[in-house]
């Protein structure tokens, strides 16, 4: 793992972001793989989700601030990851957008986004990059539906919920997903470089379309393994209100993406950015 510098680089005061500047990429062959943490107040939970990442498999950890009022910069700077803040609250999207962008410019050939309120297991980041490694999908989910989540606390109307959207989704979209709707995932490279990710929306609905996205484009891969549950006092959740606006926007997704499929409204968010290549293409 490489670790950034402890002081930030200031930028123009019109900026919305400090960069702590990170090592530059290693140079070789090997694929490199970087982990990436949206956060906001995730200081009670930081340190315990850091001890269960495979870091001899992790090249690079970076973690976006989206103007936490805790300690969650001091500790992710006492850790040594590259630490960058948002001048101002950006949104659960558009600190992705940040994650993803920074990823790519430090030369990432595979991004693992993971939520650092240790709700989702970093321990079974090895089982969920394996296939992008082996260049056999390109977006891997870390699913909690493929065991039990109301075991693991989850609340009987978030699985309800779930279950609901997820079905809609799987009937739109194709695919036979357990869950769309979790905070571990995994993407290659060229799935990020061939979606126009920076077009979609700064709040949560963002991962809804990005999946939207990787199906519109076609050729991008995309499987799930099983994670447990974990809900705890700690641990970040989103509350029914901000989840019964969610789930409309997802609904809205998948409307804007079976329109555009038909060809009645083409969207701009789902044209590809670029030709996705086959894995190992030049």
């Amino acid at each position: 793992m490489q670790k950034g510098s402890s002081q930030p680089s200031p930028l123009e005061p019109t900026s919305p972001l400090v960069v702590e500047p990170g090592s530059a990429a290693p140079v070789g062959k090997q694929p490199r793989v970087v982990i990436v943490m949206p956060a906001y107040n995730a200081a009670r939970t930081l340190e315990r989700t850091y001890a269960d990442i495979p870091h001899d498999l992790v090249d690079h950890l970076i973690l976006v601030d989206d103007v936490s009022q805790d300690e969650t910069v001091e500790i992710a700077r006492q850790l040594g990851l590259e630490v960058i803040i948002h001048r101002q609250n950006l949104g659960y999207g558009g600190n992705q957008k940040t994650c993803y962008d920074r990823a790519l410019e430090w030369g990432a050939d595979v991004v693992v986004m993971l939520h650092p309120d240790y709700q989702y297991d970093a321990t079974r980041i090895p089982d969920l990059v394996a296939p992008i490694l082996a260049r056999e999908k390109d977006l891997m989910l870390g699913s909690r539906f493929m065991g039990d989540p109301l075991a693991g606390g989850m609340p009987r109307w978030k699985y309800v919920s779930n279950r609901f959207l997820t079905g809609v989704e799987n009937a739109a979209f194709g695919l036979r997903l357990s869950e769309y709707h979790t905070g571990l995932r995994a993407y290659s490279r060229r799935l990020l470089e061939a979606i126009p990710y920076r077009l979609n929306s700064d709040d949560f609905v963002f991962d809804q379309e990005l999946i939207a996205q990787v199906v519109a484009v076609g050729g991008l891969g995309v499987g799930e393994i099983a994670v447990p549950t974990r809900y705890f006092e700690e641990a970040s959740s989103v509350g029914f209100r901000r989840s019964v606006v969610y789930g409309l926007s997802t609904l809205r997704v998948v409307a804007r993406y079976l329109l555009h499929r038909s060809g009645i409204r083409r969207s701009r968010k789902l044209l590809p950015r670029v030709p996705a290549r086959e894995p190992g293409a030049a």
